[in-house]
């Protein structure tokens, strides 16, 4: 099974769960590294999540998938919190953080670079409004191979 249907299934199937115990899925990520494969969920939760939080997860994503059996090979499964640099995916993900810095690196390069970092100014019609150095960008969404935020001390 490839990437893209085991994190969609593992998104489909736990998600419903997190939502009903107070916890937001912010990303699921399944990959090779080294021999062997990694499910790694990343919750969320106003106040931040604990170590039974994951523990929780880790049980009832653990559980499901084995029913469902979504996933083929052998795999190691980790849940953690997103961490001070999370991941940025999701509309609502842009739109709570709008006002805070941010890193976005594109799959092609936009006037001449593809790498930026710099205020989140809004999001709007699917595209990132970003302040760097005094330039707005513009980047649709469906450019932007990552994007996270920017911890300062």
């Amino acid at each position: 099974m490839g990437k893209a249907p085991v994190t969609q299934s593992v998104t489909e199937l736990i998600e419903p769960g997190l939502l009903a115990n107070g916890l937001e899925l912010v990303d699921v990520e399944f990959k090779k590294e080294g021999k062997n494969w990694i499910l790694r969920i990343y919750i969320d939760r106003e106040g931040g999540v604990t170590l039974a939080d994951c523990q929780k997860v880790s049980r009832l994503a653990g559980d499901i998938i084995e029913v469902e059996e979504v996933i083929e090979p052998v795999y190691t499964l980790e849940v953690s919190s997103p961490g001070l640099n999370r991941v940025l995916k999701k509309e609502k993900d842009f739109l709570k953080y709008s006002g805070k810095k941010i890193y976005v690196q594109c799959h092609a390069p936009m006037d001449g670079r593809k790498k930026f970092t710099g205020i989140l100014t809004g999001f709007i019609d699917q595209s990132i409004h970003l302040e760097v150095d005094g330039q707005h960008y513009t980047i649709p969404l469906n450019l932007v191979a990552k994007a996270n935020l920017v911890i300062e001390f």
